[in-house]
């Protein structure tokens, strides 16, 4: 196949990349907090609550209790590029948790909770960088989010999926997560 020709294939690749779906995983706390609050950006096709970032293959949720697997709590994020942008995400993402307290978010404490960006392409860890350092401007302790290569992602058992708005009387829902979710002007 000649040089242009090469070169049109990629284009077309490169356009229909663009399209698709993209997915990065995200971590800042509490899985059910940072999952509600995905749910409700348009342009997020799917949040899934899941583990990343230990050595423990499929992990559950005992286990990452225990602080003891490596792997965090964290949501993949499924979003259409075209209808919302990682920048915009990840401006949402540090407005969500305090990206400055390590391995821990409000009482939950542990490196399970740690604040965590997991990127699936380089391109995602570029823009991640880049929004860390505007994010950092407006804070004045430093930003202790990790931006790492995702290795693989562990869905979480069914009970934590879905889990505020399948139970938003519950006592944590109420009291974490509904105040969040106002703080941030999103709709319940």
């Amino acid at each position: 196949m000649n040089q242009s020709l090469l070169a049109q294939d990629k284009k077309e690749n490169t356009k229909t990349m663009d399209k698709q779906n993209q997915k990065i995983i995200l971590g800042g706390g509490c899985f059910w907090c940072v999952e509600a609050v995905y749910q409700r950006i348009p342009g997020v096709v799917k949040v899934r609550s899941g583990y990343a970032g230990g050595t423990v293959p499929n992990p559950s949720y005992e286990q990452i209790c225990t602080g003891k697997t490596g792997h965090a709590e964290v949501i993949e994020i499924e979003y259409d590029p075209a209808k919302v942008t990682l920048d915009s995400i990840l401006d949402i993402f540090w407005e969500a948790h305090n990206p400055t307290t390590l391995n821990r978010q409000g009482a939950d404490t542990g490196t399970q909770y740690r604040s965590t960006i997991m990127y699936t392409v380089d391109e995602q860890k570029q823009i991640a960088e880049k929004s860390k350092a505007v994010a950092q401007k407006g804070l004045s302790d430093n930003i202790v989010t990790e931006i790492v290569p995702l290795q693989t992602f562990y869905v979480a058992e069914d009970y934590h999926q879905d889990y505020y708005n399948q139970n938003k009387s519950a006592g944590y829902c109420r009291m974490v997560i509904k105040p969040k979710l106002d703080k941030l002007k999103l709709k319940d």
